[in-house]
Parts: structure tokens; C-alpha cells; sequence
């Protein structure tokens, strides 16, 4: 585990999915640094037409750490467009159009443990409300199957699915979620099938969290060419659907000052209407939804671009705040932040989100990426 702001822990088998309830307002200094939390991330959603079951999906093939950026050519061209500190109240009502996908930890363990004395405030404060689906393995062969797996079911129950792409080559700079495209080019060509499942429905797509936040592990040059695919991955996403809203990493508000975290932003796209709907903060993290929002809209200001860009903010686990002590590995005392939903009654924020999935360690009650029904429950409670 490095020592960054956010870092995501890819392992286990299937994304998950859900919400929450609640919010926060209190505890954790902002820390100048890169103090952060990490969340484990999953992947391998069955490939149509095998049907969804209770039993769990199977595990992501293995990963082997991904090796730095090579020197590369000019940007390919996207695809074609087609055609076709005190804590706030909290609330357990759910997002009525975000989509919750039908397969995660959570649930596979809601459904094995009906007689479990935690279950009740798992099933009904976590396992039920709808969360992000991550794509963490280079798999250029399914990719656009299980994306298309996904935007289907949210399409045909008209809710929007929240995808979080996250096979970037280098990702998280040699951290416990290594792994990934084995260079830029291999990753360019993912991206181009993984838009190919996106459908013409809405969709938000959280792209790559720490990709930009975490990039000062990269050389100039190295970091140049990850933010020229960035923003390749922006464009080819909207060319194929243009519902689509797509998410550039501002880190949180315990990382970056704003403006350098917009010029980088700035040169990964995110301040072009082409490629990006504009930031997304906080992910696996801890820090208040106030925080976040004055922070998102520092680093809109500092950004530019058109008007119509805003953030949307993972509340997954921040409703006591982030912890005083730093602690960034399943802290004790934390609790679900604010349910997930498309209207937040705030300017520039589009979104509350549960990014990380609650309940799935960050390597200390569990192993990463497993779910850990005493840390759920402690969040849930």
C-alpha cells in the first residue's frame, strides 16, 4: 500500500453494487498529503448469455504487476461516432434512478446468512441500494459484454448505471491494486471495446479514480502520455454514446490544492465538453460531503471549460468524516454517508455516489477486496 490520497484495491471476483444511508459532517483534519483510503475493487461480471444467480461470480483472472507506460505514438484517434465534523442527519432512502446491479459480495453473503443477527442492517442499509460496477482486468476479449451486461439491465429498468473503468497501466504506482493494461496502447484498445457495451442509454462513468490524483509517480513524459489516453478514453466514450457523462479524478479534498489539481485535470481532458461532464472526489475515502463540495467546486473554478461541467462525489463511507489520525485502512468509526441520488440540491454537484462499495476491506478487517460483515455492520449500524 502506497501512501496515496485514495488508492483502490483491485481484487476479488464480482463489482459491487449499492447505497446507503446517511451522512456526515465531522471528524478529520484535511491532511496536506496523500494520506488516503483505498477501496478494493472487483470485476468479473458474467459474460451474456449466461445468467445472473445467487451463487458468487467467478474470480478475475490473475494480475501481474503492469509495467510502466512505453514510449508511444501519436495519440490514436477515438473511434467513429456512431449513430445508434458534526454528523447530519441521516437517511436511508435510496436513489430511485441510479441502478443497482444484481451481483455483489454483499449479496452473496445477504442471501448465505439469513439467520445471521447482522443481516437485516445489512440487507436493508447496504445490500439494497445501487452502487458502482468496476471493470479492473485487462480483458480485451469480454470487456464489451460485460459493459453491454450491465448498461442493458439499467436501460431496460430505466435507471442509470454507474461504471467505473479502472485498467490503466501503472495504476496505483505499484500499490496493492497493480495490475492492469500491459501499456498505453493495449489500454487505448480496451477502452475502444469497453465503449462499444456502453449502449445509447444514460450512464455515468467514473474513469480511471488515482489516475490523475496519483500520477506524479510517472515521469513527465509518462504522465503526458496516461493524460493524452485519458482524455482519448473521454472522447471515445461520449462518441459512442453521447449519453454518457464521464468523470475526470480531482482526488479529494485532503490531497491536491485545486489548481494543480486542475492543470492537471486540464491536460487529461477534463475541461473539454469533447471528452468530459466534469470530477469526481473522495472515492474510497472518508472526508465530509462539505468538504468535497466546496473542494469539486475550487477545482471547477480553477479548471474552466464549459459551464455545464460539474462533480459528483463518492459518500460511501464518510459520514463521520475522515479520521483525525490519518488512518486510511478501515478506520474504526466511520459510518455510510449520504444515499446515493442524481439530485442533490446542490450547485455544481450532480451527484452523490457510492463509489466504493461498503463493507469490502481495505486489506485490515479483511483481505482487499473481500467483503467483512463486521465492517459493514459497523458502518451500517
Amino acid at each position: 500500500m502506497v501512501a496515496a490520497a485514495s488508492v483502490v484495491v483491485a481484487a476479488g471476483t464480482v463489482a459491487g453494487m449499492l447505497t446507503a444511508l446517511g451522512d456526515e459532517d465531522a471528524g478529520g483534519a484535511n491532511r496536506a498529503g496523500p494520506q488516503a483510503s483505498r477501496s478494493v475493487r472487483l470485476d468479473a461480471l458474467p459474460v451474456p448469455p449466461s445468467p445472473y444467480s445467487s451463487s458468487s461470480p467467478s474470480a478475475e483472472p490473475p494480475r501481474s504487476a503492469s509495467p510502466s507506460p512505453t514510449a508511444r505514438r501519436a495519440t490514436p484517434t477515438p473511434s467513429p461516432k456512431r449513430t445508434s465534523a458534526k454528523q447530519e442527519p441521516r437517511t436511508a432512502t435510496p436513489a430511485t434512478r441510479l441502478y443497482r446491479h444484481p451481483e455483489s459480495q454483499v449479496l452473496d453473503w445477504v442471501r448465505a446468512h439469513p439467520g445471521d443477527p447482522r443481516q437485516d442492517v445489512i440487507a436493508s442499509r447496504i445490500a439494497g441500494h445501487p452502487a458502482a460496477v468496476w471493470f479492473t482486468d485487462h480483458t480485451p476479449a469480454t470487456i464489451t459484454a460485460r459493459v453491454r451486461a450491465v448498461t442493458s439491465a439499467g436501460s431496460a429498468q430505466g435507471r442509470v448505471p454507474v461504471l467505473v473503468p479502472y485498467a490503466i497501466p501503472d495504476r496505483d504506482c505499484g500499490g496493492h491494486s497493480e495490475g492492469g493494461a500491459p501499456n498505453l496502447d493495449a489500454y487505448d484498445a480496451w477502452i475502444d471495446r469497453f465503449a462499444a457495451g456502453l449502449g445509447s442509454g444514460e450512464v455515468i462513468v467514473v474513469l480511471e479514480p488515482d489516475s490523475v490524483a496519483q500520477s506524479a509517480c510517472l515521469s513527465a513524459g509518462e504522465r503526458a502520455d496516461r493524460f493524452a489516453s485519458l482524455a482519448r478514453a473521454g472522447r471515445v466514450f461520449k462518441d459512442a454514446n453521447p449519453a454518457a457523462r464521464v468523470y475526470y479524478d480531482a482526488g479529494h479534498s485532503g490531497w491536491h490544492a485545486p489548481a494543480k489539481q486542475a492543470g492537471w485535470l486540464k491536460q487529461a481532458g477534463a475541461a473539454s465538453a469533447d471528452s468530459s461532464d466534469g470530477v469526481f472526489s473522495n472515492v474510497s475515502n472518508f472526508h465530509t460531503t462539505a468538504d468535497e463540495v466546496a473542494y469539486d467546486r475550487a477545482v471547477l473554478d480553477s479548471l474552466g471549460g464549459p459551464p455545464g461541467l460539474g462533480a459528483v462525489i463518492d459518500t460511501s463511507r464518510n459520514g463521520n468524516g475522515a479520521p483525525s489520525d490519518g488512518q486510511w485502512c478501515d478506520p474504526v468509526g466511520r459510518k455510510l454517508g449520504r444515499a446515493p441520488t442524481l439530485t442533490t440540491g446542490m450547485g455544481r454537484i450532480d451527484a452523490y455516489l457510492w463509489v466504493k462499495l461498503p463493507g469490502e476491506s481495505d486489506g485490515c478487517r479483511g483481505e482487499p477486496g473481500t467483503f467483512t460483515p463486521s465492517y459493514a455492520y459497523d458502518l451500517a449500524r
